[in-house]
């Protein structure tokens, strides 16, 4: 396991052992949520949680939320909504800084020039590439988007 990784679960155990001391019940649910998707990821994968997987199941959990609060939203049910916000803001504050635009654009020139894309049939290429680089830092919505727009451009 990498350095980074442990720093991620150590933080994510201090921050539920600090919610346990302060009662903060609503806090403490979302951070062992956050710990059983760990979990279920290394009984799914067989494999111990890397660096990149952590991400991952923290940008799976985001995405998740904010699907449901679009649902919640549509339904009148704006008190399921903010809870869902809740849970992203806990969630967020265990991700790394997100990207500006002027970073993500020099990622994806970055990207372009390593794998010498020039048209949309290279958009899967160019995805796979920048998935592992922005995960956690930028919406993949807005990471296509943005690719679309230079490939376009």
């Amino acid at each position: 396991m990498s350095e980074h990784e442990s720093d991620l679960k150590t933080r994510l155990a201090e921050a539920m052992k600090a919610a346990m001391r302060a009662r903060e019940r609503e806090r403490l649910a979302v951070i062992r949520q956050l710990m059983s998707a760990f979990k279920q990821y290394e009984v799914d994968h067989r494999e111990a949680l890397d660096d990149a997987g952590a991400l991952a199941v923290l940008d799976k959990q985001l995405k998740q939320r904010r699907e449901s609060i679009e649902q919640y939203r549509d339904a009148g049910r704006d008190d399921l909504a903010e809870r869902e916000a809740f849970e992203i803001g806990i969630i967020e504050e265990f991700l790394p800084e997100p990207l500006s635009d002027e970073a993500l654009a020099a990622l994806i020139d970055n990207a372009i020039e390593a794998t010498g894309a020039t048209s949309m049939r290279d958009m899967g290429r160019l995805m796979a590439r920048l998935r592992p680089e922005v995960a956690g830092r930028a919406e993949m919505a807005r990471v296509s988007a943005a690719v679309k727009d230079r490939l376009a451009g």
